[in-house]
């Protein structure tokens, strides 16, 4: 064979007593790793997150070599579907917007968002989920998850939350102009909970910028992937993504690759 090719018989056997290098190795040592992440995060995890995992567990690695491993392994992260922005109709032109978009904040229980999104199930048709978080952690609070679309979701989804995180201080709680939102007796559980109502301009979802990417975060990693039978095996796959999933094991980039919940412990141990 050697003849044929011709190859000296000293390459051929040069070749194949070689031992492995150490980058072969390496990089074999990081497919392993980085497959575990990957398929532990459910692919939902990309190159950003994997890279912020491995340093978190001691490895020095870079980005572009995660992303080049990543695609020796032919693997890459969800791909997020373009999330399309519908106009609120409603005009409710009391609501001021006390947020304008400032969603810095020094401590929890400062600035609360909220908003409701859609689910479908095959039996019982659209579902609807309003979710409620804190700017400061990035949690999930509460929510709240209902076959109708009414002011008992949004008030619901509210007092669970207020119940759970007791704030002390006065809370700005922002939404959009949603009717659910708008209501009078969302806005008075409001009021009876020394809340400060504040609402999202008029068409113009970048101002619950927050809430929104956490909903098409939902759509995109779990969702979009899957086809709920009814209501009882969407609120059980909710309840698995929120509390067993976004809240606990999912890393953002904008806290420091920490996890909501771990960046909430951080802090209470910092104060």
């Amino acid at each position: 064979m050697c003849e044929i090719f011709g190859l000296p018989r000293s390459t051929y056997y040069d070749r194949l007593n070689r031992k492995p290098s150490k980058r072969f190795l390496e990089n074999k040592k990081f497919k392993k790793l980085i497959m575990n992440i990957y398929l532990k995060s459910k692919k939902r995890y990309g190159a950003p997150k994997i890279t912020a995992k491995l340093k978190s567990l001691g490895h020095k690695i870079s980005i572009k070599r995660v992303q080049r491993l990543m695609r020796a392994l032919n693997i890459r992260s969800i791909i997020q579907k373009k999330y399309k922005y519908y106009s609120k109709t409603t005009d409710f032109k009391r609501g001021k917007n006390l947020l304008n978009r400032d969603f810095s904040v020094s401590d929890k229980n400062q600035k609360w968002v909220t908003d409701i999104t859609y689910i479908h199930t095959l039996k019982d048709g659209w579902c609807y989920l309003a979710s409620v978080m804190d700017l400061f952690t990035k949690k999930i609070i509460k929510y709240s998850f209902s076959k109708t679309m009414d002011t008992k979701l949004t008030i619901e989804a509210l007092t669970k939350a207020s119940k759970k995180q007791k704030p002390e201080n006065e809370l700005i709680i922002h939404s959009d102009r949603g009717t659910q939102y708008i209501a009078k007796l969302f806005r008075d559980e409001v009021k009876d909970l020394g809340f400060i109502q504040s609402f999202s301009n008029k068409g113009n979802p970048y101002d619950n910028a927050a809430i929104e990417s956490f909903h098409a975060i939902l759509k995109k990693e779990e969702v979009h992937l899957k086809k709920y039978i009814d209501f009882k095996e969407a609120n059980k796959a909710i309840f698995e993504f929120i509390e067993g999933w976004y809240n606990r094991n999912r890393i953002h980039s904008s806290l420091d690759y920490m996890t909501p919940q771990d960046f909430e412990e951080k802090s209470l141990s910092a104060s």
